[in-house]
């Protein structure tokens, strides 16, 4: 399996991505997994849903080019663009707080998942990045949409258009990490979340459609799904599949 679902005694349901092989790289059994994630913790009496990476070297480095280089066209590519930003809208708008625990570098779509989340917290030293335009490509998963809904438009389009990794103390003074920790990471999560996990789930399900409501209003979805549109049309272009050619050649020649 490339992931573990656990309910803990605290009340939240922990998802793991468990291919550190591939520095947690998502593959469809990932998408899998998150999907029974977010079902799980949407009908039962968890009260937050918490997601991190196997290891401390990757969060998620994004997804799996050794699985997705197969897809050259939009029509190839959409399908899978659009199940994972379903799944990443279905995360964002779970009525129970969403935590990621960045516990090693996050890369591309991992932020997209990240961003996804209500909190982020990140081990100090690590870096992440928003780095899709460095292959040619946006984000195409909602990441970019949902991450305009985080952050200032300034501090947003600065993240995505210099496609550069980022030091964790840069992205807590950007907003977009929400604190950071140094030693055991489910602990420093625990200690995060022990106030919210106290309270009344149907308190923290009331709050969150504050939120999700707003999203709502301003049709979130669907600006998501222009973005995966557009990100589509980008992945069939000669400057992307030259980008995943050279990583290819790269990662096969060690």
């Amino acid at each position: 399996m490339s992931y573990t679902i656990e309910k803990r005694e605290k009340g939240y349901l922990l998802f793991t991505i468990t291919r550190s092989e591939k520095r947690n790289a998502i593959n469809y059994e990932v998408m899998k997994g998150l999907r029974e994630a977010v079902n799980r913790a949407a009908v039962s009496d968890i009260k937050a849903l918490i997601i991190t990476g196997e290891g401390s070297q990757a969060f998620c480095s994004g997804g799996d080019l050794s699985v997705f280089h197969l897809l050259h066209t939009k029509e190839e590519a959409y399908p899978m663009l659009s199940m994972m930003a379903n799944i990443l809208y279905s995360l964002l708008t779970l009525p129970i707080p969403t935590i990621a625990l960045i516990n090693g570098t996050a890369i591309g779509g991992g932020c997209e998942l990240a961003a996804a989340c209500d909190f982020r917290l990140a081990r100090k030293g690590i870096k992440a990045g928003f780095v899709q335009g460095n292959q040619a490509i946006t984000t195409g998963w909602g990441g970019g949409s949902i991450l305009a809904e985080k952050l200032s438009a300034a501090c947003a389009m600065k993240l995505l258009m210099e496609a550069e990794l980022q030091t964790a103390e840069d992205l807590k003074n950007a907003g977009f990490f929400n604190a950071l920790f140094e030693n055991d990471s489910l602990q420093a999560c625990e200690v995060f979340i022990d106030k919210m996990v106290t309270k009344d789930v149907s308190v923290l399900q009331s709050y969150k459609k504050v939120w999700t409501r707003k999203w709502e209003e301003t049709k979130l979805r669907e600006r998501i799904e222009e973005e995966v549109r557009n990100c589509s049309l980008l992945w069939e272009s000669d400057a992307h599949h030259n980008y995943v050619k050279t990583f290819m050649s790269k990662k096969n020649n060690g």
